[in-house]
């Protein structure tokens, strides 16, 4: 389909662009060699009669109509998508499709070690593709099909649901003696903790992080990793503590030489969503994935 001379395909590209402001980032983002996004970039130049992006040092920048035309562009190709996958029905056994999902590496952990024997069975030839590090407007590029995050991060104006809440707990070694039955605050803050925070230099604090600094609890941090599949081995044969979700917590200790005991801190539930981009509303095949996760994170543990 051609608008004016312009091939609706170059939008894509033109959205990438706008995106990455990187030749090279956005041919690995569309798979063309970067001498073929270069050529994608002049033609759209001699379309709109704008340079669009502009070397300013050693960075391109977005002209003022690149800046303007970002979000009618990222729109339209996401009504178009949404025409896309507007199937009359979704047949999970004979689909191929493949869902692109953004979840931490703890839900990915506590709900597709469930889910994923659910989604052989009954969609055998369905993929999962997770992203553990995805954009925040992942949904709003059409990067991510879902994403499930606590519900302080999703963004507005998209439809979303609870998919499960979670309490927090402390994994401590199965040997560690220092920890009894019970654990008490001073145990809490004499003994070393290994806490998982986010962000390129590992300055973004987690979410208990955040409500024991608010009530002025300050732990002797032992270790600092950015990722929660590291906590088990750091907490193993030490008299370590981690504070992180009970689900988490008891996942580790059924695969594990670990317990879980209860802080001495109330901490408030958090709340794990699902979130879809409205023009997804009436995709049946993100209906149903979202039906699977659901009876996956409520069947009971085998």
């Amino acid at each position: 389909m051609h608008f004016r001379g312009l091939d609706l395909n170059l939008l894509v590209a033109l959205d990438a662009l706008i995106a990455e402001k990187n030749i090279s980032r956005t041919g690995e983002q569309i798979h063309l060699s970067q001498s073929a996004t270069s050529g994608v970039l002049a033609r759209l130049r001699e379309y709109f009669n704008d340079e669009l992006l502009v070397p300013v040092g050693r960075k391109m920048m977005l002209t003022p109509l690149a800046e303007e035309l970002a979000e009618p562009v990222r729109m339209l190709l996401r009504q178009a998508e949404g025409i896309i996958h507007r199937n009359p029905e979704f047949v999970p056994s004979e689909s191929v499709r493949e869902f692109r999902i953004i979840m931490s590496d703890y839900v990915a952990t506590v709900l597709m070690s469930r889910a994923m024997p659910m989604l052989e069975k009954q969609a055998p030839n369905v993929s999962i593709r997770i992203e553990t590090g995805g954009r925040r407007d992942a949904l709003e590029r059409g990067e991510a099909d879902l994403v499930i995050l606590p519900e302080q991060y999703l963004l507005a104006g998209h439809p979303k649901e609870e998919l499960f809440s979670d309490q927090f707990a402390c994994l401590v070694c199965a040997k560690a003696r220092a920890v009894g039955k019970s654990l008490s605050m001073k145990t809490y803050l004499n003994q070393g903790h290994v806490v998982v925070r986010f962000g390129e230099n590992h300055d973004l604090p987690g979410f208990e992080q955040r409500i024991l600094e608010a009530a002025g609890i300050h732990r002797k941090i032992a270790a600092v990793v950015s990722s929660f599949a590291l906590v088990p081995q750091l907490v193993m044969g030490t008299t370590r503590i981690a504070t992180i979700h009970r689900r988490l917590a008891t996942y580790y200790a059924r695969h594990f030489p670990l317990r879980v005991v209860k802080p001495p801190v109330e901490f408030s539930p958090m709340k794990e969503e699902m979130q879809w981009h409205t023009y997804r509303e009436a995709d049946p095949g993100l209906r149903w994935l979202r039906n699977v996760f659901r009876s996956a994170i409520s069947a009971p543990v085998k």
